[in-house]
């Protein structure tokens, strides 16, 4: 049994990763560790402490040059080999990765500040499961279909840029990875600056598991690996998760050369709880919803709506859940909110609250003033705000952070107005007793995915938004398609 299979109470607790150790200066190209071509070190923080775990030497466009040169090479014979031995392979990449998975839990924690209760699931159990889906999902969609005298196979879409975020850093790399793999595709991955300790462990297992050149890492800054990988003359694909004015900038970059692209971008998702709804239970589970991760969670339910009548009630119900997440150190066990990843972050949010409090709302729990008793870190209080109006910001723009803003409706078609009066459309909720009723609502939310009454999260269903959350699904069947180009061959 690994490690990272066995029962809770057997495993020895995790640690916190020793600051100073964890200096990088190499990329993994065509399946081999090489020197950096770069001068510029990028240094990596524990959230929690401010000391920094070490730095990693950022790749350069040559890097980029021969991670997407080796990633071309590999595609012929990747793309060629069947996809049950494809499959075997992610197989064999997931084994790998569960053997490291208290390392794994331990580098996220620290670089992200997941509480480790909640990180071995959420950042960690949850990618291995995601690979495992991708090699299922592999043997069972149909690569070829006739219609008529056409026979409609599916190919490859080519080198794929893999470009991930920080706050999810294995999961939305795998996200990713894993199906333009099992599609048949190479991969070049630039993970973010912020959190790249994970996809060298990644990178590790990839170069026992794989053949050379199916995944190469090149970790960097966007403005220069970023943008060399979307610019790429050589890479047919850029998959992109992160928030929308970075996604604008490789969007831009991409259509230079037409590339195909898929964009995971920013949401304010909106939890709507209807008149004849369980308010305990619906709340309760928008205030975890919303503060997952510490709110660093693209699909976080970061509105509340309520029926006017209903405000107080669901005001103080919000208030009890906010208070029982116990803010602490993410290492320890008691632990149900960790920091902010950056001091950059802490600062944004505040701001965010700070002008909300300025505009007219309240905060009846948390608030931008620094918790008690935590000298460093990046702590931010989970907060929620009332007498939030539509028009204000912080019921507008994305925050980031452990925010939970309430907002109230007289009638369904003002909240399902006030839902979609947004630039995004990422995720959402609904809550009532009558499900048909429910499913009525969420078919009129603009919104790629919604969860109705609580449904548990399904990794087999398309995750993408519409507006600016994006372009593109990811998971399932649909996330591997997104790696595939339909050809028609007809006689």
């Amino acid at each position: 049994m690994t490690a990272g299979s066995q029962p809770v109470a057997q495993r020895p607790p995790i640690r916190r990763p020793e600051p100073g150790g964890y200096d990088r200066d190499t990329v993994l190209v065509g399946g081999e560790w090489r020197p950096a071509r770069s001068d510029e070190r990028l240094a990596v923080q524990d959230s929690s402490t401010e000391e920094t775990l070490g730095a990693i030497r950022s790749g350069s466009g040559e890097d980029v040059d021969a991670a997407v040169a080796a990633a071309r090479a590999a595609l012929p014979g990747w793309a060629a080999t069947p996809p049950a031995a494809r499959a075997g392979q992610l197989r064999a990449l997931a084994a790998a990765l569960e053997c490291r998975a208290d390392e794994l839990t331990a580098l996220i924690s620290a670089e992200v500040g997941t509480a480790v209760r909640m990180c071995a699931a959420i950042q960690v159990a949850s990618s291995l499961r995601l690979i495992g889906l991708s090699a299922d999902l592999l043997t069972a969609e149909p690569l070829e279909e006739r219609f008529g005298n056409s026979l409609v196979v599916q190919r490859p879409a080519g080198v794929v840029a893999a470009i991930t975020p920080w706050n999810y850093p294995l999961f939305q790399t795998v996200a990713k990875a894993a199906a333009a793999i099992a599609a048949g595709c190479t991969v070049v991955h630039k993970p973010s600056e912020l959190a790249p300790l994970s996809s060298f462990v990644l990178a590790e297992a990839a170069q026992a598991a794989l053949p050379a050149g199916v995944y190469n890492l090149v970790p960097g800054s966007g403005p220069v690996v970023g943008e060399a990988m979307a610019t790429h003359p050589d890479v047919a694909m850029v998959s992109f998760t992160g928030s929308t004015a970075a996604g604008t900038r490789v969007y831009e970059l991409a259509a230079r050369s037409i590339k195909r692209v898929a964009l995971e971008l920013g949401g304010k998702s909106a939890s709507v709880i209807l008149d004849d709804a369980d308010l305990p239970g619906a709340v309760q589970a928008t205030v975890n919803r919303a503060f997952l991760n510490s709110g660093q969670t693209c699909d976080a339910w970061t509105r509340l709506l309520v029926p006017r009548a209903r405000l107080d009630d669901a005001l103080d119900l919000a208030v009890a859940s906010a208070q029982r997440l116990t803010l602490g150190d993410p290492f320890d066990r008691g632990t149900k909110l960790g920091p902010l990843i950056s001091a950059r972050q802490l600062n944004r949010v505040r701001g965010f609250v700070e002008e909300a409090l300025a505009d007219g709302a309240s905060a009846p729990a948390g608030g931008p003033t620094p918790p008690d008793g935590f000298e460093r870190g990046h702590y931010f209080r989970p907060t929620v705000l009332a007498n939030v109006q539509p028009s204000m910001r912080v019921a507008r723009e994305e925050v980031f952070g452990p925010v939970l803003a309430v907002l109230t409706f007289d009638s369904e078609e003002e909240a399902v107005r006030i839902a979609n009066d947004t630039q995004y459309g990422l995720s959402g909720a609904v809550w009532s007793a009558d499900q048909e009723r429910a499913l009525e609502f969420a078919r009129q939310m603009d919104a790629g995915q919604v969860v109705i009454n609580g449904g548990a999260f399904n990794p087999l269903a398309p995750f993408g938004g519409v507006k600016q959350s994006g372009i593109g699904r990811e998971q399932g069947v649909y996330g591997i398609r997104e790696f595939l180009v339909p050809v028609a061959l007809q006689s």
